[in-house]
């Protein structure tokens, strides 16, 4: 047996153990389960290390030991991309259970999927064949990124896994086994791209520097958002007009306020006076930075800007009100107008 697969072992046991503990506190008084996961994790641990910071930086027990051993690639990819992957490492051992979503029960395939992106901020639908029209389509595996869903299953998707590189995924496979890592062992029907792209997840983690100098109203304002929360002072600018036309004393017959439109209740939540501009742009990019990392795209973001974040949950993309269809092609084609200026 390989160290991989002993870790892999070990990552069962402390399943099995955990889903026994509360019987075993309440029935024999003793710490159970999860005194016994943490003391096994404790036994790996090196000078210095502690059981909070693995679980701090999102390392589970197999995932440590195979970086130790050099055994069991690790996924590259970007910071997003990895937190996807050992996120989803948390769970190796669980159960297989038919359509099972408490991982101290047993999870199916798309209840693992869920439990994944959910953790990480990003709600997906519940079964399989919806997570597979989600996010961005990637053309093949060549070009799959860890953190990609890949479809199984014609003419309707059945099963499905979270890719975590070179050639693996990690998927809840069947009644009678559990949450594993395997090859992928046939062409997926569909694979599917639920993180931003490679520029939107670059800017949003505040890695590329800000955009050039722009030319709008309160351009300075935008940029300083971008600098601060990673997001385009382009796309800020761009619903700056959409919204308003750079009229920072705007009110829409609908009670929404100030240089990006924000409602009164949108605003109180956000901790903002809507009238003064940086206050505005500064509450706005913070609702943008987090409706991109809830929805993986920035067209969605956009209409959960426009129409609320329930509406995109509801059509599973942007909302069939003409409104909405007509806002997001012209916030984005501005942007694309400000990028190319």
């Amino acid at each position: 047996m390989s160290v991989t697969d002993v870790a892999a072992r070990i990552q069962q046991l402390q399943s099995q153990f955990a889903l026994l503990n509360k019987g075993i506190g309440q029935a024999g008084g003793v710490a159970g389960g999860d005194a016994f996961a943490a003391a096994m994790a404790s036994a790996t641990e090196g000078p210095g290390s502690t059981t909070a910071a693995l679980a701090t930086d999102g390392t589970d027990l197999a995932s440590a030991l195979s970086g130790l051993t050099g055994t069991g690639t690790p996924a590259a990819g970007t910071a997003s991309e990895q937190s996807v992957v050992a996120e989803a490492r948390k769970y190796l051992g669980v159960p297989y259970v038919w359509g099972g979503t408490d991982p101290q029960k047993g999870l199916d395939c798309s209840g693992l999927v869920q439990l994944v992106y959910k953790n990480l901020g990003i709600d997906l639908p519940r079964v399989s064949y919806q997570q597979a029209t989600q996010g961005q389509k990637v053309a093949n595996l060549d070009q799959a990124r860890p953190g990609d869903l890949l479809a199984f299953g014609s003419p309707t998707v059945n099963h499905i896994a979270i890719y975590i590189g070179d050639g693996k995924m990690i998927h809840a496979p069947r009644p009678g086994e559990n949450v594993e890592v395997s090859d992928v062992y046939t062409t997926p029907v569909a694979i599917r791209r639920i993180l931003p792209d490679s520029t939107t997840t670059a800017r949003i983690g505040g890695v590329t520097a800000a955009s050039g100098a722009l030319s709008t109203p309160y351009a300075d304002l935008f940029q300083a958002a971008e600098s601060k929360y990673g997001v385009p002072a382009t796309l800020l600018a761009a619903v700056a007009k959409q919204e308003s036309g750079y009229n920072a004393s705007a009110v829409s017959p609908a009670g929404a306020r100030g240089l990006m439109q924000i409602m009164p209740a949108t605003a109180q939540g956000l901790g903002v006076d809507p009238m003064q501009p940086a206050q505005a742009v500064d509450g706005a990019a913070r609702l943008l930075k987090d409706l991109i990392g809830r929805f993986g795209r920035v067209d969605h973001a956009l209409a959960a800007y426009n129409a609320g974040p329930g509406a995109v949950l509801r059509y599973d993309g942007i909302p069939p009100y003409p409104e909405t269809q007509r806002y997001v092609p012209a916030v984005l084609g501005i942007q694309r107008d400000l990028e190319a200026a």
